[in-house]
C-alpha cells in the first residue's frame, strides 16, 4: 500500500477532481490523503458557481504536516488558484521529491484550444513552475500548447512535431511527459516520453511512444481526473509508464462507454458505481 497525497480542488456537485480520484486510488489498494486548493460548488461550465479559496488552510496545514513528520510515496497536483498556492505547493513538492517522493503534475488549464472558464494566462506561468518539479506531467494537447507557447491546431500534428513538443515539455524540468488527447498523423492518441537506460551505459536516453485510441462521442467532465488516478495508481503498483498509460486508457474508454447515456456530462462519471471496470 502506497501513501498518496492529492492536491486539487474539491467540487461539491460533480464527480471531478479529487471526488473522482479518491475512490479509484483507494480501490487500487492505496492510502489516499488530500489537500484541497479550493472548494467549488459545481463545475464552471454551468455558468454560475461559488469558489472558496483554501490558501489559508494550505498555508497552515503544510507546516503541521512537516512537524508531525508526515511523508508520502507520491504527490499529485492539479488545479492551482493563486501564485501563493503554486509557491506553497512547489516548495513542498521540491522538498518531498528530494526525499524520494514521486511528484505527478496535472497542469489543469484548458481544453479544445482554449482556457477553462475562470483560468487566466497568469496561471499558465504558474503551471510551468509546477511542471519544473515533476517526475511526470500529463497535459492534454491544449495544455501542452500553452505550456510550450505552441499554436494550437485543430488538425493536430505530425509524429516529429509531437516528439518536439514532448522534448519542450521535458525541457521545462519534468523527467517524464505525456500528452493526452493528441491528434498525431490523423490519429487520436496519447503520446509519451520517458527516460530509458541507454544500452551498455549508465546514462539515460528518451524513449517515445504513441498509443492510439478510438474516441467515443460523449464528453464527460472529469475523465482527465479519472485517467490521472488510474495512471498514478498503476505507476505506484510498479507498471512502466507506457503500460500504465495503456491500462488507464482502456479503463477510461470502458467507463465512458458504459455511461454514455447519462444526461448531464457536467456531473462526470459516477465512479463508485463502476468500480468493477477498474
Amino acid at each position: 500500500m502506497k501513501q498518496i497525497l492529492l492536491i486539487n480542488d474539491v467540487v461539491g456537485c460533480s464527480h471531478v477532481g479529487m471526488v473522482a480520484m479518491l475512490p479509484i486510488l483507494t480501490h487500487q489498494g492505496h492510502a489516499v490523503y488530500n489537500l484541497p486548493t479550493a472548494l467549488v460548488s459545481n463545475t464552471l461550465d454551468y455558468g454560475h458557481f461559488n469558489i472558496l479559496d483554501t490558501t489559508g488552510y494550505m498555508r497552515g496545514t503544510l507546516p503541521v504536516w512537516r512537524q508531525l513528520g508526515f511523508r508520502f510515496d507520491a504527490v499529485c497536483t492539479g488545479l492551482m488558484f493563486s501564485e501563493e498556492q503554486a509557491r506553497l505547493v512547489g516548495d513542498f513538492c521540491r522538498q518531498a521529491r528530494a526525499d524520494g517522493t514521486a511528484i505527478y503534475v496535472d497542469p489543469i488549464m484548458g481544453d479544445g484550444g482554449r482556457l477553462y472558464n475562470g483560468i487566466s494566462q497568469r496561471q499558465v506561468e504558474l503551471m510551468r513552475q509546477m511542471v519544473a518539479e515533476a517526475d511526470l506531467t500529463f497535459p492534454n494537447l491544449t495544455e501542452a500548447c500553452l505550456l510550450t507557447d505552441t499554436p494550437y491546431r485543430e488538425e493536430g500534428m505530425s509524429w516529429d512535431e509531437a516528439r518536439r513538443m514532448l522534448d519542450a515539455l521535458a525541457a521545462l524540468g519534468a523527467r517524464d511527459v505525456l500528452i493526452t488527447s493528441a491528434r498525431v498523423d490523423g490519429r487520436t492518441c496519447v503520446v509519451g516520453r520517458c527516460a530509458a537506460a541507454a544500452p551498455h551505459s549508465s546514462s539515460l536516453i528518451p524513449h517515445y511512444f504513441c498509443l492510439p485510441y478510438t474516441e467515443i462521442p460523449a464528453a464527460f467532465h472529469g475523465t482527465g481526473d479519472v485517467f490521472s488516478a488510474l495512471l498514478i495508481g498503476h505507476l505506484q503498483n510498479g507498471l512502466s509508464l507506457e503500460d500504465a498509460t495503456a491500462r488507464a486508457m482502456q479503463v477510461v474508454s470502458r467507463l465512458i462507454d458504459r455511461n454514455r447515456h447519462l444526461s448531464d456530462p457536467c456531473r462526470g462519471i459516477p465512479i463508485e458505481q463502476c468500480l468493477d471496470l477498474l
